[in-house]
């Protein structure tokens, strides 16, 4: 395990999340994971922090919503595969983690566990939380992203370790 500088490798990670990464999360509702394409390294707040966006339609969302900590690990390896599925399957109805044989690691200052897997991981405790107002989203981004009108909810988490495993 390397110790990272969270903005040392924000670039690598967002180019690697677009093709995506997972976002982990367990708390008192249980434990899931799901891909994501989206999110945001920066500091604010005085703080580094990692912002992911999960709508309320998706299993993870009763999840996170009771959670005080997530966690995403951003794969170095090729795992298609296991984004697609985790991207497509829901919770609800799938173990995941059975399905894709995706064994967990404890977080190191996180209940919520990593993905065991080569790659770049960020535990992260909510700091902050928001549902999207759609008032105040460009109409062009809300009838692109949102025909459904499912929009997300923001969540902040203050990095605690950003790390690197083989």
């Amino acid at each position: 395990m390397k110790e990272l500088n969270y903005m040392s490798v924000a670039e690598e990670a967002m180019a690697k999340i677009r093709k995506g990464a997972f976002l982990t999360v367990k708390s008192e509702a249980g434990l899931n994971t799901m891909t994501i394409g989206w999110a945001t390294i920066g500091f604010i707040w005085q703080k580094p922090v990692f912002m992911a966006a999960v709508r309320p339609t998706r299993h993870t969302f009763g999840i996170i919503e009771k959670a005080a900590d997530f966690t995403v690990t951003v794969p170095s390896g090729d795992m298609l595969k296991e984004t697609t599925f985790c991207g497509t399957k829901s919770g609800r109805d799938v173990d995941k983690f059975k399905a894709c044989n995706l064994k967990t690691q404890n977080g190191r200052h996180t209940t919520s566990p990593i993905i065991e897997a080569a790659g770049i991981h960020f535990e992260c405790r909510i700091v902050f939380k928001s549902a999207m107002n759609p008032d105040y989203l460009d109409a062009v981004f809300d009838r692109a992203i949102y025909p459904l009108k499912d929009y997300h909810t923001l969540y902040f988490g203050e990095i605690l370790a950003c790390y690197e495993t083989q």
